[in-house]
């Protein structure tokens, strides 16, 4: 069973979607235990504002080069140069090993001028600090600033997984990147103090890039010092990674103007923002982000054919919504009894976690528009067209930042949720209507049929989980973590087990299908193992 994990092919989008949904559901819990330690230990208070912000450009690095740049380019390119284990595959590793050696070249140098540069980068992205916080900042950003280059590799060696459907293995690496991440705050804080927190990012991303070697080298990759920038392989990744590029850069100046902002805000609004944005990240990252990924290899294989792309496309969709349409309506409800479980402890204090409750609130109106961006843009891409997203992104970008000086101005910190919120739902309208100028039909009337029973069974599940709410409160003590925890679930439980009743009664179909898929992958024995140890299932 463990080998069939970890060299097994998927080539199920639902099956995939679940593995790699189900380790990222792991990685998120992680980074949910992670943010916890940090809230506990430190507050909302100077120290995380200055965690987060000397986070910002080395994630801005990683995110442009390699998390989406480097997959949209490297894996349809790669995907067609690779035919099957048995195969030399010659030209798949020629590429592998080429990207992989001007990419990490590439990052080193980025890296080294950003440790140079450290504090005048700082001086820009913080102007709201104080000269000793902001000096703190550029020593934790230099530390930092080793880490791209592991998440760089890590990077090349995912979208080969990806590419040949190895998507357990690759689904781990974020776990082990948490892991190190929640080992530098337990344990490096206290030898390195604040700069233990650097140190775990960077012992994160060599782990995030060593869980997936032992993979790359089972499919037959082989290292070779490779340097060609003429390969014509290369150059067609190269051509995919610009507009991409341009497109993350977008996302990034989003972030980057948000940092801005909260520096000139009170003192622990940077921590308050990136708390509340990790908490609604959980659900878009299980549910959108998953079957956007799982489902990339099999659109890029049929992009060019109008009638199987609208139907994996609009599968993919519902299935997307079907979770995430509760998930929205939960999150809101239940959003205090999550934040005061989650980070309500140590110095996080009551006042903070007002402003967080805020702030989250803000954040759930939009989880739609992320959790389906992911999947809209992944269409473009496998279509090889990666300016149409980033067009449409630059004008979303002007939305976010013109709305984020604004509203922070009335609202403080939650104002800048506000202004992300519109923005992702403005980016999705427009990409939704680009496409379905593009292919005609996007199957909307199955999709509406589907949404309607969706939401219809949200929003008796919020009414159960708010009636369930005020039916615990008389017999649990309310002042201890334990009591809002026993609330929160009860509500949670109750509001699902509404949210499933109805859909059954409304006969949906996705309910049908993710069931009847749920119990084939718990059974292994109705599991066939190809020649190759490809997995079919569900």
């Amino acid at each position: 069973m463990i080998k069939k994990l970890l060299t097994g092919k998927v080539n199920s989008i639902t099956a995939a979607a679940l593995m790699v949904a189900l380790s990222s559901l792991t990685s998120r819990f992680l980074g949910i235990f992670r943010d916890r330690i940090l809230a506990g230990q430190f507050g909302a208070g100077d120290t995380l504002d200055i965690y987060y912000a000397a986070f910002r450009i080395p994630d801005l690095i990683f995110n442009l080069l390699i998390l989406g740049a480097l997959s949209a380019g490297f894996i349809p390119i790669f995907t067609s140069l690779f035919k099957n284990e048995d195969d030399g595959n010659e030209e798949a590793w020629t590429l592998s090993n080429n990207a992989l050696n001007i990419l990490g070249l590439s990052l080193i140098a980025v890296s080294l001028v950003g440790i140079a540069l450290a504090h005048p980068i700082m001086r820009l992205i913080t102007p709201g600090f104080s000269e000793e916080k902001m000096r703190m900042t550029a020593s934790m950003t230099r530390i930092m600033f080793l880490s791209p280059f592991f998440l760089g590799i890590s990077g090349v060696l995912g979208g080969i997984l990806q590419s040949t459907k190895r998507f357990f293995v690759y689904s781990l690496a974020p776990i082990f990147y948490n892991v190190g991440i929640i080992l530098g705050a337990l344990y490096f804080v206290p030898v390195w103090g604040i700069h233990g927190l650097a140190w775990g990012v960077v012992f994160g991303a060599v782990m995030h890039m060593s869980v997936q070697l032992p993979a790359v080298f089972n499919l037959g990759f082989r290292y070779r010092p490779i340097f060609d920038l003429k390969n014509k392989a290369f150059r067609r990744v190269a051509r995919m990674m610009v507009p991409r590029t341009m497109s993350l850069a977008i996302a990034q100046i989003n972030l980057t103007v948000e940092t801005i902002v909260a520096s000139t805000l009170a003192s622990g609004s940077l921590a308050i923002y990136n708390f509340a944005n990790n908490l609604q990240v959980f659900p878009v990252g299980i549910f959108g982000i998953s079957f956007a990924v799982a489902a990339f290899p099999t659109i890029s294989a049929v992009a060019f054919d109008q009638q199987k792309l609208v139907k994996n496309f609009s599968s993919t969709l519902r299935q997307i919504l079907f979770f995430i349409v509760p998930s929205m309506v939960m999150l809101l409800v239940l959003r205090a009894q999550i934040i005061r479980v989650v980070l309500g402890t140590g110095r996080f204090n009551w006042d903070d976690t007002v402003l967080t409750i805020h702030t989250l609130g803000f954040f759930s109106i939009s989880l739609f528009a992320q959790a389906l961006v992911p999947l809209l843009v992944r269409v473009f891409y496998a279509r090889h067209d990666s300016r149409t997203p980033f067009f449409i992104g630059l004008g979303t970008a002007a939305i976010n930042v013109f709305l984020a000086f604004f509203l922070s101005k009335r609202m403080g910190v939650s104002g800048l949720a506000l202004a992300f919120s519109t923005a992702n739902i403005a980016n999705f309208i427009v990409l939704w209507l680009v496409l379905r100028f593009e292919l005609g039909s996007l199957d909307e009337l199955k999709i509406l049929q589907s949404v309607l029973k969706f939401s219809a069974a949200a929003v008796l599940a919020g009414l159960a989980a708010q009636l369930t709410k005020g039916l615990v409160w008389p017999f649990i003590d309310m002042t201890k973590t334990l009591g809002v925890f026993i609330q929160g679930a009860a509500a949670g439980l109750a509001g699902l087990g509404v949210y499933l009743l109805i859909c059954a009664l409304l006969r949906s179909e996705e309910l049908s299908y993710f069931w009847g898929g749920f119990k084939r992958r718990l059974s292994w024995k109705k599991l066939e193992t190809g020649d190759q140890g490809e997995v079919r299932g569900i």
